[in-house]
């Protein structure tokens, strides 16, 4: 399969370069700057990403660029097209303008990056430093009134350096220029589809698997019931799945779930641990610490419930794309970041193989491969629902009872939102319980009570998302239901925050 390589340098449109390439059909795979490179003759391009950071730091983010030079074309971005620059005798130095928005670029050359595109073409501009003057070896291809580089390649490679972002949706003609590099200048044929995926990943995990048996964890969300169709259609009875009820769920899904699992002839176990895991989050407030409560409890869980079964080789887990990339750091192993529940196996005790036949797909493509596979849109196009569950949409400590207010709330405000129309239009939608009363008076009583913020947000794939204008009608509606059928809820707000710089879930 050939794919793509792209070079993050942490920039917050890394993952979008990811999107455009995988749009138009060529696979892709983001590796951090400082990883090397594996080469095969499957790899046809090199994109440089942009960053946050500046290529005159003293410590600015590197890479040994003459073992790409000439071997492979290269798409260098902003950080990357200034890197370069600089690596090769030119001269960054910080703008005397801060470049941020829209631009129009005047294309000053027959490049081949700009086969077919108007020579005027609105771009989108994200940097604080500027390319004051070009390497021996290259040549201006586009400008703006403010930037005499704004584009530019090496006549002695196939290197294209743009400072501003084609992978933008403010870019205008970005996507031709992306798909000029892919298909003119790479010579990819475009060919990576969702059914060219299933056909492979069956035949791999034939052959990955052979006769051994797999355990896997289903959550009863997309990702770790499309796996587990997957698996089946590979191994069939070799497969077996364990759903545990964490306690933490929606409404009656439990119960929901596990009937729709039959119908998809899946070979599951039920564990209702509901006990367990409230046993296990008693007194726990800070988000981090519920997260290593809940995989702990899990492990344990699955670990017995797996010592029951007989020549279990292999786990198979529901990681997607977006799992891997959050939890990598541009800064190194050694950056403090988010643990997520969805990367990493079980612990060396339970000794078995993971498998994670999802791991190099986003959201979307999931779903897609979910459809082409034949499963309902009933579970399909359910919103993503987080692996701690409830316990990270209710602040501070966890108690069976909060689980029940929180429970009702959620079920009031997904069924409303499906009654007019709207669920699916979200990507996801949700109830948190706030670690804070405030004042109400019902009827002529004073009352003190908890607070509910409901979220939902538009998005393609999680990475980035925008706070949904939900009508005031419907707000108004959903609130009432919520304030008047819940005892113990006085006061519902909204939030309206996007991811960056907010994220979906509060925790």
């Amino acid at each position: 399969m050939e794919k793509i390589i792209i070079l993050d340098f942490g920039s917050q449109y890394t993952q979008l370069i990811a999107r455009r390439i995988r749009e138009l059909h060529v696979y892709c795979e983001i590796i951090l700057y400082y990883h090397e490179i594996k080469w095969d003759d499957k790899i046809k391009g090199i994109v440089l990403s942009g960053s946050p950071f500046s290529v005159n730091q003293q410590d600015f983010l590197d890479i040994d660029f003459e073992k790409i030079k000439g071997k492979i074309p290269v798409l260098a971005i902003c950080y990357g097209a200034q890197l370069l620059a600089k690596k090769y005798g030119g001269m960054v130095a910080k703008s005397e303008k801060r470049e941020y928005g829209r631009a129009i670029i005047n294309i000053c050359s027959g490049s081949k990056i700009f086969e077919n595109i108007e020579t005027q073409s609105q771009v989108w501009m994200s940097h604080g430093d500027s390319i004051m003057q070009l390497p021996d070896h290259t040549h201006v291809i586009a400008k703006t009134d403010n930037i005499p580089h704004a584009a530019y390649q090496f006549t002695d490679s196939d290197t294209y350096c743009l400072q501003f972002h084609p992978e933008v949706y403010h870019s205008t003609e970005g996507r031709k220029m992306i798909q000029n590099f892919l298909l003119s200048i790479c010579g990819c044929k475009g060919d990576w589809t969702e059914a060219n995926f299933i056909d492979a990943t069956i035949t791999e995990l034939k052959e990955t698997i052979a006769h051994d048996k797999v355990l896997l964890g289903l959550s009863g969300g997309v990702d770790s019931t499309v796996a587990a169709v997957l698996l089946h259609k590979a191994i069939g009875s070799q497969l077996t799945c364990v759903f545990v009820n964490n306690g933490l769920l929606r409404k009656n899904e439990y119960n929901e779930v596990l009937a729709q699992y039959t119908h998809l002839q899946l070979q599951v176990i039920g564990v209702d641990a509901s006990s367990q895991f409230y046993d296990s989050l008693k007194n726990l407030s800070d988000p981090e610490d519920k997260r290593k409560a809940i995989g702990k409890t899990f492990i344990d869980i699955f670990d017995q419930e797996a010592s029951k079964l007989k020549d279990i080789k292999w786990l198979a887990q529901g990681t997607i794309y977006p799992d891997v990339i959050e939890s990598m750091s541009v800064l190194g192993p050694s950056a403090t970041i988010k643990s997520h529940h969805n990367v990493g196996g079980m612990p060396e005790k339970i000794n078995l193989n993971i498998v994670e036949p999802l791991r190099k797909l986003f959201k979307d493509e999931v779903r897609r491969v979910g459809h082409n596979l034949g499963i309902s849109k009933q579970m399909i196009d359910r919103h993503p629902f987080p692996g701690p569950g409830l316990a990270i949409r209710i602040l501070g400590d966890i108690t069976a009872a909060k689980v029940a207010l929180l429970q009702e709330v959620d079920a009031i405000y997904i069924r409303l939102l499906r009654e007019h129309g709207w669920y699916d239009k979200i990507w996801q939608a949700g109830a948190i319980l706030l670690n804070a009363q405030s004042v109400g008076v019902m009827g002529d009583e004073r009352t003190y009570e908890h607070v509910i913020a409901l979220r939902a947000v538009s998005s393609t794939d999680g990475m980035t998302a925008d706070w949904v204008q939900l009508p005031y009608e419907l707000m108004a509606l959903i609130s009432n239901e919520i304030i008047n059928n819940v005892k113990g809820i006085n006061r519902v707000v909204y939030d309206i925050s996007s991811k960056p710089p907010a994220t979906i879930e509060w925790e």
